[in-house]
């Protein structure tokens, strides 16, 4: 439930901040003093989106933020869900500048509005003209008959099996249209496969065939250098391996008469050695090297073709070449396993059906037999609250599977005797349709685990003993929740357990509204106020302890 509400810098609020009881507050002051304001702070603490022309003061930011008893509601996994902190005592806080920028924290972390309206939804319900106007709507209508029927975890495992069978219609269409496509290319894709096929390519291959080309071309000048080496070092008259050795002869001579002459001797050896290697290799080079015209031309021709595919195929390596050879392999193998990929995903896409609409058949079947009870229990509270001659009928109507079934449900109103039920947006008054709304939240409360309940002037076109009444219905919520309530009506204040006064100071140059909590003698004049006006009689004060000592 709500701890405290505090609101900085907005609207008409400079500041302000109250800690509502566990029961029943009442909230009552001036007309246009900023009772609603209040509620539309508490509408951006549940994720509303903000503009910057609520804020007070354009020098500072706009701050609302709520402490909640969260302990009792089993939010855990939720905040999880969010990747959030979880704690018993959850604080939510809203900030906007006076650009309209705005940023939402729930326990110190930066969260999304979407984040807000999810937990939101779990801790307040508030009613406002806005869900009046809902009542007339038939998904609202449907929502009602799913909580008087406990629908949630059937509810949950068909939307759940909905979504499976929307997928694989998804999946289907998607595969049709595909084949569609695929079997139009199917040619295209083959001719392109085919030639790929055909040139058997190799991952390494044309870097070998491009090195091997440059040697064939430029054979005679390699044969040339090489010989040309072989004579430097091997064969002339004058060649290295002569002069290393000639070389070495002579330092061995003095090798023994110290370290270092014998280190050069060493190296001169190795330097023998290594030429020795060299002179090998340069004549296994030489043998290797040879002009052939024929071979010559096959690695063009192979290059040629390479270079050919790569352009075509825009690529500039064998590594891709051989990925599009992949890739139109897979094309051509879908198009011959098309059909049985669309039969198979028919028969899953039939099958997901069968298990949503049997899911929906059940829901429907619960939510047909809570109607009678729901309407008898309706037209119970509705006498209570004046309207004894008030009838009401639930009407289903079969429809194709929607996210909250095949049910298209509408309730049917009507205030009068002897006038026939008619659909609920064109069959009650402003009075008839508050009382109507309350009947419904009455019955609600006890069927959520709803911590906090709001309440902004549901007791529009009521008064007198209808009044007493609704004001007691709202004293039997406030046992189980945390109920507060807007009200212009003594009958009602009168009952709360906390009773809060708004009004607008006028002391500084900028009027705003302020708030405060009513002791008892304040509270005994604000009602005597509410009965009689600004100046109550006596009479209205003796009227205002009567209501506020009524059982």
């Amino acid at each position: 439930m709500l701890r405290t509400l505090s609101i900085e810098n907005y609207a008409l609020i400079r500041q302000l901040k109250i800690k509502p009881v566990s029961s029943l507050n009442i909230i009552t002051g001036e007309t246009g003093a900023g009772k609603s304001i209040m509620l539309g702070a508490l509408g951006l603490l549940l994720g509303k989106r903000a503009e910057s022309k609520v804020v007070f003061d354009e020098s500072k930011k706009c701050i609302i933020e709520g402490i909640f008893d969260v302990k009792a509601y089993q939010l855990k996994p939720l905040f999880e869900e969010y990747d959030l902190d979880y704690e018993e005592e959850c604080i939510i806080r809203r900030e906007i500048s006076a650009t309209g920028k705005s940023r939402a924290f729930i326990n110190d972390t930066p969260t999304t509005l979407d984040a807000l309206k999810a937990i939101g939804l779990r801790l307040m319900d508030i009613h406002s003209q806005h869900e009046t106007l809902a009542l007339g709507n038939n998904s609202y209508q449907l929502q009602i008959i799913d909580i008087v029927a406990g629908n949630f975890e059937l509810l949950s495992k068909y939307q759940e099996a909905f979504k499976d069978f929307k997928e694989k219609q998804r999946i289907h269409r998607d595969l049709i249209e595909e084949g569609s496509q695929i079997t139009k290319e199917a040619d295209y894709h083959q001719f392109l496969f085919d030639e790929l096929d055909t040139a058997q390519l190799q991952a390494d291959e044309q870097e070998e065939l491009e090195e091997e080309l440059s040697k064939l071309e430029h054979a005679e000048e390699i044969k040339a250098k090489l010989n040309e080496a072989l004579m430097i070092s091997d064969q002339a008259e004058f060649n290295a391996s002569g002069m290393i050795q000639e070389l070495k002869s002579t330092i061995s001579a003095i090798s023994s008469f110290g370290k270092s002459y014998e280190a050069l001797r060493e190296r001169l050896e190795s330097l023998q050695i290594e030429l020795k290697d060299i002179i090998a290799e340069l004549e296994d080079e030489d043998s290797k090297v040879e002009v052939d015209p024929q071979r010559t031309e096959e690695c063009q021709d192979r290059l040629s073709l390479i270079y050919k595919l790569q352009q075509k195929h825009q690529v500039g390596s064998i590594a891709e070449l051989l990925e599009i050879y992949e890739e139109l392999g897979n094309k051509v193998l879908r198009v011959s396993n098309l059909d049985e990929a669309i039969e198979e995903a028919a028969k899953a896409e039939t099958e997901a059906f069968e298990r949503a609409n049997k899911l929906a058949k059940e829901l429907s079947k619960v939510r047909t037999k809570v109607f009678d009870q729901f309407t008898k229990s309706i037209k119970s509270h509705l006498a209570e609250l004046g309207m004894p001659n008030a009838s009401l009928e639930v009407r289903r109507t079969e429809s194709e599977l929607t996210l909250t079934g095949n049910d298209t449900i509408e309730i049917l109103f009507s205030a009068n005797k002897g006038i026939a039920p008619s659909p609920l947006k064109q069959a009650a008054s402003g009075g008839e349709f508050s009382r109507l709304m309350f009947a419904v939240k009455y019955i609600l409360a006890d069927k959520t685990a709803l911590p906090t309940i709001v309440f902004d002037e549901i007791d529009t076109g009521i008064s007198g003993e209808i009044a007493i009444k609704m004001a007691q219905m709202m004293r039997k919520m406030s046992e189980s929740h945390q109920v507060i309530t807007i009200t212009h009506l003594p009958q009602i204040a009168a009952r709360g357990s906390a009773h809060y006064f708004v009004y607008k100071d006028e002391s500084t140059s900028t009027t705003s509204s302020q708030i405060r909590l009513l002791n008892q003698e304040d509270r005994l004049k604000e009602i005597a106020e509410m009965i009689g006006g600004k100046n109550p009689s006596t009479t209205a004060y003796e009227s205002a302890k009567e209501l506020i000592e009524l059982p």
